[in-house]
């Protein structure tokens, strides 16, 4: 059934279910099935839904039961979450929620405090007559788990704390700081583990070892907050509190600030955003707490938030960071990108230490008709940076704080040799894009061309990495692509040395790459066709190509005709998506020199599956769809593939010929071009329900 059909109460227990899965995924497992944002998005439908019918109210605590492998502590003051604010028109709700629980006029502000909100895991720590006797998780909020034992190998953490009040129960956040992350990164790359994917799964994850001495050498780190119970005050103000906690030997987030005025937590929001990247440890927002203590003693909570404090959360795939330096690469086709090399930050729950530059005007700061972006700013090594995800995917910088410009600063210029094999580097007009002129003599794009045609988006090779790749072919074992598939007769069966001898390979793994290498022979023609690395050929024209040519030889045929034929040139540009642009990259691929002879090579090794007939009788029979934007029920290969399985012909850009677009968020450009050329525009839920969910 569609969403948009759906009952209150249904779609109440579908988004229940959901933040529930997600919930047990990033309190109990610490790896999380969807980023901040997505999860926020859920809870604000769910509030909505429970606004127009309180009857739905789940009251659901914050976070997941404890795990089965610790003890049980529960709290003696519950351990809350807290709302979400964001923009600015949600602190001044927040500022007049304040003013009608207390009675009084609305527009003045409270005293407040802005203080970092730390992305870790929440921790409470009890001690008694100055002494550390437990430490617990949150956990569900009322009961968490027993971490006593782990939490006293955290260096911030004092096991003593001389003139403590009788109780004291101090709660913060542990974390773990950029370098250390890299560092245990590092450490799980040479050991061949998996790597982990942010610093706080790493916390996470690091703090619930069974092992007390795994926890000590992960090298952990904890900012306190705030107090839960206690026997006798230790501040009659949050900002005198924070400072009685440092006294005791805790370390707090920092930078910190009291605010008056909405101006001043502007500008406090608007400074962390920008410095964001050189704290030198993740947050994900900024928390204003009203700083009169006796004042939240009679605001109190609401059932599972408190009244005093909200949580001012960050755009969730923008993020500022230092761009270390601008580097180039050499493509498969001999394009040379540069790419920049980032100070880590965390975007959307990922860490990004790289990002695309695009090219010499992105980086000159105009666009391909010479218009200004950013104002006109170029981009340079050194530079503070923002840093977005397109897509939820590829890191781009996005804009460029000049108030932070090192003195040393100076154009980037593009080299004028190929840094893969010296050959001259050319702009040519009308293109964007710098290419080495070195052609097959370039090792540089073999390489690459190697690693894409391994890739999993195309012959998918098991076992068979960047690194390796590049290996065999500075070795000299595989210069071309049809050597790959060679490999058992040129280098052995893998039962002995040489291919079992090299680093990291012996008998068993050697084996199991050259049965990955065989299996990846018989590919279905449309990845065979999009491994070949032919420019403009991506996965969406692969597919196009394959259907109509129907086999390998059928393709070659059908590219070699059309060198000649009218009729066999029309036959290529007939198909929606394929204009001369990527006719003309086809034919040159096949003409007759080098080129051709390494395809053909490669082609001689493979058996490629031929692709099944469209279905008949279909929802989307004789259609050609196009996807954009970001889709939130389905990722966009299981999208294309539900409708091709209806009968449709996937297109990856918009044309008179495109039959239907379908939106997902943030759709852009080709949105507005299906429209201007009265192509059907549909929702992610409307193609749903046309193909029948």
């Amino acid at each position: 059934m569609n969403d948009l059909t759906l009952s209150d109460a249904e779609r109440h227990r579908a988004l229940t279910e959901q933040l529930l899965a997600a919930e047990e995924a990033y309190h109990l497992r610490d790896d999380p099935v969807m980023s901040d944002a997505a999860y926020d998005a859920l809870r604000a439908e769910l509030r909505a839904i429970e606004t127009r019918d309180p009857a739905l109210s789940a009251d659901r605590p914050v976070g997941f039961a404890p795990a089965d492998g610790f003890g049980k502590i529960r709290h003696a003051k519950r351990m809350m979450s807290l709302a979400n604010a964001f923009e600015m028109g949600d602190v001044d709700a927040f500022q007049s929620g304040i003013a009608s629980h207390l009675g009084r006029a609305p527009g003045g502000w409270e005293r407040l405090t802005a203080e970092l909100k730390i992305d870790g895991l929440s921790l409470s720590l009890r001690y008694e007559d100055g002494r550390l006797v437990h430490a617990a998780t949150r956990g569900d909020g009322e009961v968490g788990e027993d971490v006593t034992a782990n939490a006293r190998t955290i260096r911030d953490i004092p096991q003593l704390i001389p003139g403590a009040p009788m109780i004291l129960e101090v709660r913060g956040e542990v974390y773990m700081s950029h370098a250390d992350f890299a560092e245990l990164n590092a450490g799980l790359t040479a050991r061949g583990e998996k790597l982990l994917a942010n610093p706080r799964n790493a916390a996470a994850g690091s703090l619930r070892q069974i092992d007390p001495e795994k926890t000590r050498a992960r090298q952990l780190s904890f900012f306190a907050y705030g107090v839960g119970e206690v026997s006798a005050p230790i501040a009659s103000a949050r900002s005198e509190q924070l400072q009685a906690l440092r006294d005791m030997g805790f370390s707090t987030p920092s930078p910190f600030r009291i605010c008056t005025v909405r101006d001043e937590l502007e500008a406090f929001y608007e400074e962390v955003v920008r410095r964001r990247a050189l704290l030198g440890f993740d947050i994900d927002g900024i928390v204003y707490k009203v700083d009169d203590l006796a004042l939240e003693e009679r605001l109190g909570a609401r059932s599972t938030t408190p009244r005093w404090a909200v949580a001012h959360k960050f755009p969730a795939e923008t993020a500022w960071t230092r761009l270390l330096a601008i580097e180039v690469q050499v493509g498969r086709t001999g394009a040379i990108s540069p790419v920049a090399r980032l100070a880590p930050v965390t975007v959307g729950g990922v860490v990004v230490s790289n990002a695309t530059l695009h090219n010499a005007d992105y980086i000159a700061g105009v666009d391909s008709s010479g218009s200004q972006i950013r104002d006109g700013k170029d981009i340079r090594e050194g530079d503070l940076v923002s840093i977005y995800r397109a897509g939820d995917v590829i890191p781009k910088v996005g804009d460029v704080d000049l108030a932070e410009r090192p003195l040393w600063s100076a154009p980037f210029r593009f080299p004028d040799a190929c840094p893969g094999c010296g050959a001259p580097v050319v702009r040519n007009a009308g293109d964007a894009t710098h290419r080495c002129t070195g052609g097959l003599s370039c090792g540089a794009q073999i390489v690459e061309r190697l690693k894409h045609l391994v890739g999993r988006d195309a012959l998918d090779v098991d076992g068979l990495g960047a690194t390796l790749v590049e290996e065999l072919h500075a070795d000299g074992w595989v210069r071309a692509p049809a050597d790959l598939f060679r490999l058992a007769l040129t280098h052995g069966d893998g039962s002995d040395a040489p291919l079992s001898g090299r680093d990291g390979l012996g008998p068993r793994s050697a084996g199991k790459l050259l049965a990955a290498i065989e299996a990846a022979r018989a590919r279905p023609l449309d990845r065979a066709l999009f491994a070949m690395g032919i420019p403009l050929v991506g996965a969406s024209v692969a597919k196009l190509l394959a259907r109509e040519a129907g086999s390998m030889e059928g393709f070659v045929a059908m590219v070699d005709a059309a060198r000649t034929s009218p009729a066999a040139r029309d036959r290529i540009l007939a198909l929606d998506g394929v204009g001369e642009r990527i006719l003309a990259s086809l034919l040159e691929a096949f003409a007759p020199g080098p080129n051709r002879d390494l395809l053909l090579g490669l082609i001689g090794e493979l058996t490629p599956v031929a692709p099944e007939p469209a279905a008949a009788g279909g929802a989307l029979t004789g259609m050609t769809v196009v996807f954009t934007g970001t889709l939130t029920r389905m990722g966009r290969k299981e999208a294309g593939l539900i409708a091709e399985r209806a009968g449709a012909k996937l297109s990856g850009s918009v044309s008179a010929r495109t039959s239907l677009l379908v939106c997902g968020e943030a759709a852009g450009s080709k949105a507005d071009k299906a429209r201007g050329l009265g192509v059907r525009v549909i929702s992610e839920a409307e193609f749903l329900e046309l193909v029948g969910d």
